[in-house]
C-alpha cells in the first residue's frame, strides 16, 4: 500500500510536439480555460520528480521511499524539516542529477512546483509561501494570461516561451550545444481538488527530448552548481 497519492499523469497541450505512445492528451482543454481565472505558465525543468512528506522522500512511486544516489542530498534536508510538514507534501524537480539537459547557471538542486495538501492541490501563492518558508525556490515563472483565456493565444505565448534557452542556460547533454528549455507547464493559480487536476495543469514538451537510456542510473552525472563552475 502507498503512504501516499502520486503525483498525477500531466497531460499535453494537443499541440505539444514532444508526446509519446503512453501520453495523455487534453483534446478538450480549451473548456477547461472556461474554468480558470488565472493561469501561470512555468519553466518544465529536466529532473525527477521528487515528493517531501512527513513519511520520506519520494521519486515516481510512493510505495517506499526512495534510496537513489541523486536524492542524498535532498533526503538530507528532509531531515531537517521533516517535523515540520505535517499534512503538507512539497513536489519539485530534482536536478541533481544531468538528464538530457545540461544547465550552465544552476544554483540549487531542487525546485518545488506544487504542493499538496490532504486532497486539495494549494494555490500558486500558497505553494510560493511555503518554498519559501522551507528555503526552497520555486520552478521559473515565464508569465501568465488573465480570463478570459483564448486558446489561441495561449498557444502562441507558449510556443514562444519553449522556444528559449532555460532561465538557467540550457545545453543537450550530449552534444554540448546551446538548446531550448524542456517545455512549460501551465496550471491554474487558484487551489483545486486532486479529482480536478486533469482540468487544471496542461504541459508542452518539445520533440524529441528524452536522450537518456535504460542504462542512465548506471552512468549518471551530478549536476555542478553555477558557483563550482566559477571557481573551476
Amino acid at each position: 500500500m502507498a503512504l501516499s497519492t502520486k503525483y498525477g499523469r500531466t497531460y499535453h497541450y494537443p499541440f505539444s510536439p514532444g508526446t509519446t505512445s503512453d501520453d495523455r492528451i487534453n483534446d478538450d482543454y480549451a473548456s477547461d480555460l472556461a474554468h480558470i481565472r488565472t493561469l501561470i505558465h512555468t519553466e518544465k525543468l529536466d529532473g525527477e520528480n521528487n515528493c517531501l512528506s512527513r513519511y520520506g522522500v519520494f521519486a515516481r512511486s510512493h510505495a517506499a521511499p526512495t534510496t537513489s544516489p541523486w536524492t542524498r542530498t535532498i533526503r538530507q534536508r528532509w531531515e531537517l524539516i521533516r517535523h515540520d510538514l505535517g499534512n503538507l507534501e512539497i513536489f519539485g524537480e530534482n536536478l541533481f542529477a544531468v538528464h538530457s539537459i545540461r544547465y550552465e547557471r544552476l544554483e540549487n538542486h531542487f525546485f518545488v512546483f506544487a504542493v499538496r495538501e490532504q486532497d486539495v492541490w494549494l494555490s500558486w501563492e500558497e505553494t510560493q509561501f511555503y518554498a519559501r518558508l522551507l528555503d526552497f525556490p520555486t520552478v521559473p515563472e515565464l508569465g501568465n494570461a488573465m480570463e478570459p483565456l483564448q486558446p489561441n493565444n495561449i498557444e502562441t505565448e507558449i510556443r514562444w516561451f519553449a522556444s528559449q534557452e532555460s532561465r538557467f542556460g540550457s545545453v543537450d547533454a550530449q552534444t554540448g550545444e546551446p538548446c531550448t528549455m524542456e517545455g512549460v507547464v501551465s496550471r491554474d493559480a487558484a487551489s483545486y481538488s486532486v479529482e480536478a487536476f486533469p482540468h487544471r495543469v496542461f504541459k508542452f514538451v518539445r520533440k524529441g527530448h528524452v536522450q537518456t537510456d535504460e542504462h542512465w542510473t548506471r552512468t549518471w552525472k551530478r549536476a555542478p552548481l553555477a558557483w563550482e563552475r566559477r571557481k573551476a
